[in-house]
């Protein structure tokens, strides 16, 4: 390790950084820190000198609440740690134990004075389910049935109560199995057992979860099962602190915890940019050639197989994948379409830059490619010079560390946080596919003299609904995810769409748009909502494949002819910049709004609608759904 890399200096490094004001350096290097030596020495560091850096940085703000009945408080500082190196300002209120039932139907209880974006209930099953843990011998076999029905009775119970004070996520660790059924073998031959029972109640809790906004199943027995059992748990530590996880493997709960809390916060990668020598396959491809490269099921090009079947699920979550490679074009392409033993070919990546240039530059290239901002990247290199490079010169964008053994490459990918998602809609399954369909619109573009005529050559389709159960979870996703056409980027979840939906004067759409050369999916959402004659907008974004487009004026087209049949005279709508939606910055001036109020904030800007109408684009056809 260099010796500017070393733990110590690096604590050194910070401070000094700090004193000199250096504030974004300081916090790379925080988070460098982290990276090298997570731990709860390195927690309580990375804690406090984070409390010196919060005010100073763009971190998200995010407010997580634990309900439990264990303890937890020696898993917050690393999670908080886990968190700033996301860029997520975690703050953490934990309930008192065994006192989730209160606080759940108590509507004037902490959890609800603390307004979390989201809660955790952590509990155990001996705590939830006492008759089918230490009882359980002594139950007659209705009993125990009628135990399992009352436990999960209760979990939707407490669900129903918190979702009429909350709109928050919520996060329910499952019921893990005991170790050493009561019954011995006995118990794994019937679904009647101990272990069957438990499971039961896990099913009732995905299905619960499922039937409604928001709320998540974090599979506790299966993360207990990667780690195993006997070395998750301390006994000696629960009898003396209530701790029953033991030192070990409070990172890997708090890192479990932060596969929710990323996306639900919005930190999440849009794209992975992956190397190919030594990292897609075992080998250099202009040295070893096509047949020398290490790809397939047999040992060693089986752990780079393993690394390329999760980047194909990745694609299946709607994950674009993108090449940076320094490589001859010709002798990688090749690799990628003709290696029998290659799962991922040339068609499953949306960019590709095979060339001798500088990767933190063909980077930015390609998040200009794929039109996203270059802090929805992760980058993924076998090479540690490169990524301390790209690191160095695009500090926004999610560097993988991988370890030195390829066998592990798979696993690293498939439990980083910023690549996960917690609903999937139509769009992400086909996201590759409608990036192939947008190089073609570009190549089109091209060939036509003006952009009206383009236009009309691409025959567009808006379909304008309101708000649905088929859109409801993609009009939340756009909300979490959308930065650049983005005009006031309030986030918000399903439940809290939905609760909007229900309140008299507020409207919801979606926008869907085809084209000649394909269907783009939900792409936009407006939320407004009318006061007093007026129509406010409150949220108004479009994806980045159809801006420019005019897709954005027929969907405020439609806002404004529907505010001014429900009797409205005006609509307004605020610009609240942040870092990202500078595209959307004159959107309003240029269709012909009025500046009435600026402030530190943003601007307020006004269209009369009494006075002048917002032209429909007469090059697209609108489909009005009800």
């Amino acid at each position: 390790m260099p010796q500017e890399h070393n733990p110590a200096n690096l604590r050194t490094e910070v401070d000094r950084l700090l004193a000199e004001g250096a504030i974004e350096a300081a916090s790379r290097r925080l988070a460098e820190l982290w990276r090298r030596e997570p731990g709860s020495a390195t927690a309580a560091f990375v804690g406090s000198r984070a409390d010196q850096l919060r005010d100073k940085l763009p971190l998200t703000k995010f407010k997580l609440a634990i309900l439990r009945s264990f303890t937890v408080e020696p898993i917050v500082p690393p999670l908080r740690a886990e968190a700033f190196a996301y860029g997520i300002d975690l703050e953490v209120h934990i309930g008192d134990f065994n006192t989730y039932v209160q606080d759940f139907v108590d509507a004037k209880s902490s959890l609800y004075r603390f307004a979390p974006n989201a809660v955790v209930l952590a509990v155990r099953t001996e705590d939830v389910a006492p008759e089918l843990t230490h009882q359980f011998a002594d139950l007659a076999p209705e009993a125990a049935r009628q135990a399992a029905h009352r436990v999960a009775s209760g979990y939707e119970q407490w669900i129903n109560s918190f979702r009429q004070h909350s709109q928050a996520a919520l996060i329910i660790h499952s019921l893990e199995r005991p170790a050493r059924p009561s019954l011995g073998v006995v118990d794994g031959q019937s679904e009647t057992g101990q272990s069957g029972l438990i499971r039961h109640i896990n099913s009732e809790l995905r299905r619960i979860a499922g039937s409604h906004r928001g709320v998540y199943v974090l599979d506790y027995e299966g993360l207990v099962a990667r780690y195993g059992s006997e070395h998750w748990h301390d006994e000696r530590k629960w009898l003396m602190a209530r701790l029953p996880i033991s030192a070990e493997n409070l990172l890997p709960m708090a890192r479990e915890w932060m596969r929710f809390l990323v996306p639900l916060s919005g930190r999440t990668a849009k794209a992975l940019v992956v190397d190919l020598d030594n990292t897609l396959w075992g080998g250099i491809i202009g040295e070893d050639g096509m047949t020398g490269i290490k790809i397939g099921p047999e040992h060693p090009g089986a752990a780079f197989q393993a690394l390329q079947r999760a980047l194909l699920d990745l694609s299946r979550r709607g994950i674009l994948l993108a090449i940076c490679s320094k490589n001859n074009l010709d002798d990688a392409m090749e690799a990628l379409d003709k290696h029998p033993g290659m799962l991922l070919r040339s068609t499953h990546f949306a960019a590709v830059r095979i060339n001798w240039g500088d990767k933190s530059q063909n980077i930015r290239e390609i998040a200009q490619e794929l039109n996203i901002g270059t802090d929805s990247l992760a980058f993924l290199d076998d090479n540690p010079f490169e990524r301390e490079q790209v690191r160095a010169a695009l500090p926004e964008v999610t560097v993988i560390d991988v370890p030195q053994n390829p066998a592990e490459y798979a696993a690293i990918v498939r439990d980083c946080p910023v690549f996960e998602r917690l609903t999937l809609s139509a769009e992400d399954q086909q996201r590759t596919a409608m990036y192939a369909e947008q190089r073609q619109r570009a190549d089109a573009e091209h060939s036509f003299q003006s952009k009206e005529d383009f236009f009309r050559f691409l025959e567009q389709e808006a379909e304008l609904s309101p708000v649905s159960d088929l859109t409801l979870a993609r009009i939340a996703q756009l909300t979490q995810k959308t930065n650049q056409f983005n005009l006031t980027t309030r986030r918000y979840s399903e439940a809290q769409i939905a609760e909007m939906a229900n309140q008299p004067g507020w409207n919801i759409f979606s926008i869907r748009v085809r084209d000649r050369f394909g269907d783009h999916g939900v792409v936009g959402v407006a939320i407004a909502h009318d006061q007093g004659g007026q129509c406010e907008v409150d949220t108004f974004l479009l994806s980045c494949r159809v801006i420019g487009r005019t897709v954005e004026t027929a969907l405020l087209a439609h806002i404004a002819k529907c505010a001014a049949e429900r009797g409205c005279r005006r609509i307004v709508g605020w610009f609240l910049p942040t870092r990202k939606n500078a595209p959307a910055r004159d959107f309003y001036p240029q269709h012909q709004f009025e500046l009435v109020e600026q402030n530190a904030n943003g601007s307020l800007w006004a269209f009369d609608l009494t006075r002048q109408e917002v032209a429909f684009p007469k090059w697209v056809k609108l489909i009005t759904v009800n």
